[in-house]
């Protein structure tokens, strides 16, 4: 048979259907979590985009480096860095 002191133990130990409902209603639902996967493809997007432009860009300025290079050359001048 079942104590008092044993039935308060339980009630400490398991959740009561308040605190159940309670804990249920603050979980994400799908459409919550839809809407962060969208917003992490947006900016993985944005961040492909964006490294792409900077491989360019490097590629350009090490381009008109060599460029520099070789008008310096032709015309004698010694660049310094």
């Amino acid at each position: 048979m079942l104590e008092d002191k044993d039935i308060q133990k339980m009630i400490e130990v398991f959740l009561t259907r308040d605190e159940f409902n309670e804990a249920i209603s603050n979980l994400a639902t799908k459409e919550d979590i839809n809407k962060i996967y969208s917003a992490i493809d947006a900016y993985a997007k944005k961040a492909d985009a964006y490294f792409q432009e900077m491989v360019m860009l490097s590629h350009k300025v090490d381009r008109h480096e060599k460029w520099i290079k070789q008008l310096a050359d032709k015309l004698g001048i010694k660049l310094e860095y």
